[in-house]
């Protein structure tokens, strides 16, 4: 249970929702359902707070990095909070809470500063940069706390204020943060607003919100798009993946088992730009679907609190019934379960680390995305074919190439169709690089001086060289 105080209290009416813990599958807290006013009196103070925040960048810069360090200070507190909403080991809620904190530092060192404009003229023009205001930040299950910090570190270093929407199912972690922050930040900077739907279409559509960045489902994401469209609101919208990863006739599978498993498989799959599917070549096939299963069989599965656990519970009853729908419709098809393929007969939302081999490539569990501990591996016959079909979804936000030739693989990479790919490796970012997907993962760039620009609108001032008479 949190010991601090959440930010702004628990709303004055009363009324709240229960939060499961998905090792049990039963409550064990709950959290505020606030209401459409309390929505409105937050981004109220956002507003106000903005006129202050975004005047002083050195003062910013210190707030942000004091922030860092309460996070970096808190961790001892978040990290069994997050775990037991989220279902995640614990040593995996420790480095989520390590990169919100890393992240905060990153943004805070970053200066946009100004640019002259040299065009011939007898004027001087400079572009400057100016925040936007209020920004709508929200967020999903899956990393509650580091993609809540993808979004608001950006748009604090920017001089913007920020009302940000935890997931329903993880929003207890997210308040304490916020709790946090705010012995670093000034009132009104950060607020957090937790409850059901509508509140978050209330969010992204609200006319005092300036930018709405969200991380989800597609559907989702066109409805934020559509709120947010009723006043012109600038959107980030990061909708998902379905990576592929595509291994080479020369790849060395035991070498590369155990990153292309934990690729797809870390919390338990529920990552948008994890290994969704992989391709091997007929040769390798059955020595790929193996190694991968080995590895299936023997992984350590239980309560995130568990220190032996290394994967946990599938997060929510609905994401466990998706994964279950797709994976009987794939055995249903014709695919076979080398290992896996069914919930674990336990309390809470677990579900067996599933390889599943000789899948038909238009089963939904190859060409949507499964977010869940359930890994396709498909043959081909030529690599056109490979990358024909590893492009051949919406999806376009990762993929990986694997092999032992670097430069065949990477061109190879070069012809796949998505935002980031990986050679020999996958899913690995730095703070200082661009993160965004094509067609429909997305629209708009996170992370690097990308995401803060994406926080900013340019100012052009011009003046002439010379006094004029």
């Amino acid at each position: 249970m949190p010991t601090r105080q959440p930010v702004h209290g628990p709303g004055a009416h009363g009324r709240r929702f229960a939060v499961l813990d998905p090792a049990t599958g039963e409550v064990f807290d709950d959290a505020p359902d606030q209401r459409p006013d309390e929505l409105d009196a937050a981004v109220d103070r956002a507003h106000e707070a903005w006129r202050g925040w975004r005047a002083d960048r050195a003062a910013r810069a210190g707030a942000i990095l004091a922030a860092a360090d309460a996070v970096e200070a808190a961790g001892a507190e978040l990290a069994p909070l997050l775990t037991r909403e989220q279902g995640k080991p614990l040593a995996e809620s420790y480095a989520e809470i390590a990169r919100t904190a890393a992240r905060l530092r990153y943004f805070a060192e970053l200066d946009p500063g100004s640019r002259p404009i040299t065009d011939g003229r007898p004027v001087r023009s400079e572009i400057r940069w100016r925040s936007l205001g209020p920004v709508a930040a929200i967020v999903p299950w899956n990393f509650p706390l580091q993609l809540a910090s993808a979004k608001f570190a950006p748009a604090l270093a920017a001089g913007n204020t920020v009302v940000l929407k935890p997931s329903p199912f993880t929003p207890l972690a997210t308040r304490l943060l916020g709790s946090v922050l705010a012995t670093a930040l000034p009132e009104g900077v950060l607020t957090i607003v937790t409850g059901r739907e509508p509140l978050g279409a209330r969010l992204a559509s609200h006319p005092g919100i300036r930018h709405v960045t969200f991380t989800g489902s597609i559907p989702t994401g066109r409805a934020v798009a559509e709120g947010a469209a009723a006043s012109l609101s600038r959107v980030t919208l990061e909708l998902g993946g379905n990576d592929a990863a595509v291994l080479l006739d020369d790849v060395d599978v035991e070498g590369i088992a155990d990153r292309l498993f934990w690729a797809a498989f870390r919390n338990c799959g529920q990552v948008c730009m994890a290994v969704k599917r992989v391709y091997a070549p007929a040769r390798l096939y059955p020595q790929v679907v193996e190694a991968l299963a080995q590895r299936a069989k023997s992984v350590v599965v239980g309560a995130g609190l568990d220190p032996d656990s290394r994967l946990g519970p599938v997060n929510n009853a609905p994401q466990l019934a998706r994964v279950e729908r797709y994976t009987s419709q794939a055995l249903a098809d014709g695919a076979r379960a080398v290992t896996g393929g069914h919930r674990l007969d336990r309390p809470g939302y677990f579900f067996a680390p599933t390889i599943l081999a000789h899948v038909p490539p238009g089963s939904p569990v190859v060409t949507e995305e499964q977010f869940g501990p359930v890994l396709p591996v498909l043959p081909y016959g030529s690599l056109d074919e490979a990358i024909e079909a590893a492009n051949g979804t919406g999806f376009g936000l990762g993929a990986s190439v694997w092999g032992t030739d670097l430069d065949r693989a990477e061109a190879v990479a070069d012809r796949l169709e998505c935002g980031t790919a990986w050679i020999n490796h996958h899913a690995e970012l730095s703070l200082a690089q661009p993160f965004a997907g094509i067609k429909e993962s997305g629209v708009g760039v996170a992370g690097g001086p990308w995401g803060l620009y994406g926080n900013l609108r340019p100012f052009v001032v011009h003046r002439p060289e010379e006094a004029r008479p």
